[in-house]
């Protein structure tokens, strides 16, 4: 062979290995290096400086979340958010927030806290409350059947209800809260969906001891039945059923200014639709149009609407902290709500001990919230400049809070529908007087926190009678340890029109004539 023809064929030989280099090098940088990012192959790198992988699945309360005005002006700074559902496999989201995968995501609190404890580990922190639900979910049951709460104290009762769901957290804060012991071990019937567990209530027997978990628009499909009621909805509860926004670890550390980025388009975006009850109702269904399994009518777009509590940069500042005490407006801190809401996990046996060890600050992050306060964020500002229509405003919106309780007379109080018996620690006073014991004080603190969870329902605190001995002077003890829990509740901050001290009639032969009973009620329709 000549030289002439070795040298061409190096010349070929290196230009081919150019080629497989190349080729080889681009296939890394535009698929290997995105995956392993967890970025989806075919992204355009030049269109995007980043792309923030959200992992969710198809609920309403995420459409502010999904919607152009939140992804609109994130990709102006060229930051693109790529959604990917996961059909609620929340034990497989937080393994891919751990993987990497995913750099945000959205939970429940409760979903969080029991995946965090299943895995082991918490990849990610909460850095944002989205929203909550205040009727969008409920529990329903046969009137003839399960006339109330404490009907459900009964060896035959079962909550049929979706697995891993807000409706099962749901259920567990009743399970939790109220006291129910001949309620089964087994206490709860599986069913795929609100479709699913809807079909069960239409097949039952109506003399079944059943409650169903229901959420929009199946709860009012239920209520179309006269024969159905509504036992206990998420508007009665505070705290209970919350949605949140987590990033990555990680992402946070490395491109905390991309987050900050995401939560400043949230913030305005949510500022965009509050108040505008058709503009929420047309986002839920050109929402569920796009993502939902099925599309919703007018009208069922208006009920779930109405049943999720968007939340706002207020809002979030008091949740977090971050607010003047007097702007608060009775809102729960964050740690508030993950104690509590792990507390509701523990009793229930959906996690065996607190994964937290009791530091619920090792799962939030407000920084990010901490640095737009600190700027003076306004989320109407900006927008209002861009879209031109008007002058600005430094709004940051207003405390949500329901319509507080009004006073009842004697007559409306002995009307009052019991709702069920509160599952409380015991108070103990001193022998034969009504002074609360320093335990017993204790015990009281814990029932005003608990108390907190149903701003709703009226209390009535019941001293009970023994039936032994002089019964007139047990009634006079009863009564006067029934006011003194009622003067320490509302010195524990609990609003005076709420509480309302009764005694029993003489009947207790035991211990639990030295204490008192909780009872939930509500007024008559």
């Amino acid at each position: 062979m000549s030289a002439e023809r070795r040298a061409s064929r190096i010349v070929v030989v290196v230009v081919v290995w150019g080629l497989i280099i190349l080729a080889l090098g681009a296939t890394y940088r535009y698929v290997i290096h995105p995956y392993a990012q967890g970025r989806q192959p075919g992204t355009s790198d030049a269109r995007y400086d980043e792309v923030v992988n959200v992992a969710l699945d198809s609920f309403s309360g995420y459409g502010i979340l999904r919607s152009p005005a939140v992804q609109d002006p994130l990709r102006a700074k060229r930051i693109k958010l790529e959604f990917h559902d996961d059909k609620a496999d929340c034990e497989g989201r937080m393994k891919a927030l751990k993987a990497g995968k995913m750099q945000m995501a959205v939970f429940t609190i409760d979903s969080f806290i029991a995946n965090g404890a299943k895995l082991g580990d918490f990849p990610a922190s909460i850095v944002l409350i989205i929203d909550e639900t205040r009727g969008a979910d409920a529990i329903v049951a046969y009137k003839d059947a399960v006339k109330n709460i404490q009907t459900l104290d009964n060896p035959e009762a079962r909550f049929v209800l979706t697995p891993n769901s807000p409706s099962e957290f749901l259920a567990r804060t009743v399970v939790a809260h109220f006291s129910l012991p001949s309620l089964p071990a087994d206490w709860w019937i599986a069913a795929d969906g609100a479709g699913k567990v809807y079909k069960q209530l239409q097949a039952a027997r109506k003399n079944e001891k059943y409650a169903y978990v229901l959420w929009e628009p199946y709860v009012s499909k239920a209520l179309e039945d006269p024969s159905v009621h509504v036992l206990i909805d998420s508007s009665k509860l505070k705290g209970c059923i919350v949605d949140v926004l987590v990033a990555e670890r990680r992402f946070l550390r490395e491109k905390p200014q991309v987050a900050s980025q995401v939560i400043e388009s949230y913030l305005r975006a949510a500022y965009s639709y509050a108040g505008d009850p058709e503009k929420l109702k047309s986002l839920v269904m050109e929402d569920a149009k796009a993502h939902g399994e099925s599309a919703l009518s007018n009208e069922d777009a208006a009920k779930v609407a109405e049943g999720i509590l968007w939340k706002n940069t207020l809002e979030n500042y008091a949740h977090f902290g971050l607010a003047g005490q007097e702007a608060t407006g009775g809102v729960q801190h964050i740690e508030d709500m993950i104690a509590s809401i792990t507390d509701v996990l523990v009793k229930t046996g959906g996690i065996r001990e607190d994964p937290l060890g009791g530091k619920a600050n090792t799962i939030y992050y407000d920084r990010i919230l901490r640095e737009l306060k600190a700027r003076n964020f306004r989320p109407g500002v900006k927008m209002d400049l861009i879209q031109d229509a008007g002058p600005a405003t430094n709004d940051l919106g207003a405390i949500s809070q329901a319509a507080a309780l009004p006073a009842l007379n004697e007559a409306q109080w002995k009307a009052l529908i019991p709702v069920g018996e509160l599952r409380m620690p015991s108070i103990t006073f001193g022998r034969g007087t009504a002074q609360i014991t320093i335990q017993g004080q204790r015990d009281l603190e814990n029932v005003a926190k608990q108390l907190q969870a149903f701003p709703q329902y009226y209390l009535v605190v019941t001293g009970n009678v023994r039936a032994e001995g002089d019964v007139e002077a047990n009634r006079q003890l009863a009564r006067e340890r029934a006011e003194a829990v009622t003067a320490g509740l509302t010195g524990l901050g609990l609003t005076p029109n709420r509480v309302h001290a009764v005694t029993s009639e003489p009947s207790k032969q035991d211990s639990s004539a030295q204490s008192v009973t909780f009872v939930a009620g509500q007024a008559a329709y």
